[in-house]
């Protein structure tokens, strides 16, 4: 049984391969109404991936799923409007692909410039963010990349229907459906095969937690681009506005707890411990926020009903869920040895209002995301005006950041002669 779901899997990367040359040949004009086609196509059937959805919920509730994942699972009218709407936002997102750039003529008389081209066959394997689907779908297919994917169990009935959705939209234009491609097989073996699909594959995205990017970087045969998980930090500068710091530190941890980019490590300053945590205290307990306080901050966060004595692991730890370190540090320095002890790379961001501070913790933060009093929530392709993300990228190779359209290409240098010879 297991070899034939191999088999399976195989011949779907095949055809994804094979569809993927089709693809290359689609203009800008074509890949514009077939994404057109495929919003308009799961507009009209809302209700009925509501319906799927719902009940993917409730059979996670009832197998006692971690709130965060159900939460990630979960698709409400905003998520759905903004998952459609992403796809809107791409069409109108300018083609990446053929945009020509360090164009010269050498000594030799050949005419050289760099073109960009897409990647090829993109293999996504995601955990239970349904949405993720469409998003990665519409990136793929406007950047010319055919892709195939692998959700997680959770998912798998409403990332199916709105799968088996795109790809009606597609044939009802008489276009390739296998340029948007997806394992409907949740056996976790097949996730080993994947990776070792070299001869279809050109790119591997994990986008889930440490351990699904673990797997993959020890056992692709195939590149794999990092990104999704990472420890969010928050410092809050002895300069900082403590009024104003308050609702964007909340922001940072409540407005969506599930998220990658949600904070999980808060620093403050000694210096305005005392003015800040009485107030702080009262506005995480308004939201049931979980504390680990680390220190002698533990005795002073004394009282509040949702505390426990941090340890260090759990500086290390990305909660996904209303939890959060809370920490004493000296100074900028001091913050920012915290963040490359504890190898910060998703998002982080500070609370100041020194000049000097801002550019010392942004040289510091080997972050790919920094931010000088924003919240780091901000962290979305959404939010950065390139309409969805297939991963955040957190490795220092090709691309970092949100993963769009630009980052889904690669580039070829094209060169020009009249049948020129070289001496």
């Amino acid at each position: 049984m297991e070899e034939m779901a191999e088999q399976q899997l195989t011949k779907l990367a095949a055809l994804t391969y094979k569809a993927s040359e089709e693809l290359q040949l689609w203009d800008t004009e074509l890949k514009n109404t077939a994404l057109s086609c495929i919003a308009r196509c799961l507009r009209e059937h809302k209700a009925e991936i509501f319906c799927v959805n719902q009940q993917e919920v409730e059979d996670a509730r009832q197998a006692g799923l971690a709130e965060a994942m159900v939460d990630r699972l979960k698709l409400t009218d905003s998520r759905f409007e903004e998952m459609v709407g992403g796809v809107e936002q791409v069409v109108a997102l300018p083609d990446p692909i053929g945009k020509i750039s360090a164009g010269r003529t050498l000594p030799s008389g050949l005419k050289l410039y760099k073109q960009s081209v897409p990647l090829g066959v993109i293999g996504v394997i995601y955990e239970s963010r349904p949405n993720v689907t469409v998003d990665i779908a519409a990136l793929c297919l406007k950047s010319s990349n055919a892709c195939l994917l692998r959700c997680g169990r959770e998912s798998l009935k409403t990332s199916a229907l709105m799968h088996q959705l795109m790809q009606e939209a597609l044939r009802s234009l008489k276009l390739n459906p296998h340029v948007i491609s997806l394992v409907d097989n949740p056996n976790r073996e097949l996730v080993m095969h994947m990776l070792r699909l070299s001869q279809y594959l050109d790119v591997i995205i994990p986008r889930g937690g440490v351990t699904l990017q673990r797997l993959c970087q020890e056992h692709s045969t195939i590149p794999v681009i990092i990104g999704g998980f990472g420890i969010s930090h928050l410092f809050v500068d002895d300069s900082a506005d403590l009024k104003r710091a308050i609702p964007l530190i909340l922001n940072a941890k409540v407005q969506k707890p599930s998220a990658c980019n949600a904070l999980d490590t808060l620093l403050l300053h000694r210096g305005i411990c005392r003015a800040l945590l009485p107030e702080l205290l009262e506005a995480l307990k308004a939201h049931q926020v979980r504390i680990y306080a680390h220190g002698e901050l533990y005795a002073q966060c004394a009282g509040y009903p949702y505390l426990e004595q941090g340890v260090p692991a759990n500086f290390d730890e990305e909660f996904l869920s209303k939890a959060l370190n809370l920490a004493l540090v000296e100074d900028v320095r001091e913050a920012s040895e915290h963040l490359r002890a504890h190898r910060a790379s998703h998002s982080d961001a500070i609370l100041t209002d020194s000049r000097e501070h801002a550019a010392y913790f942004i040289r510091r933060a080997g972050s790919a995301c920094v931010y000088v009093n924003a919240s780091t929530r901000f962290t979305d392709g959404g939010q950065f005006g390139l309409g969805a993300e297939v991963a955040i990228s957190t490795q220092k190779l090709h691309a970092r950041g949100p993963m769009a359209l630009e980052e889904l290409t690669t580039y070829q240098y094209v060169g020009e002669g009249d049948y020129l010879i070289r001496n």
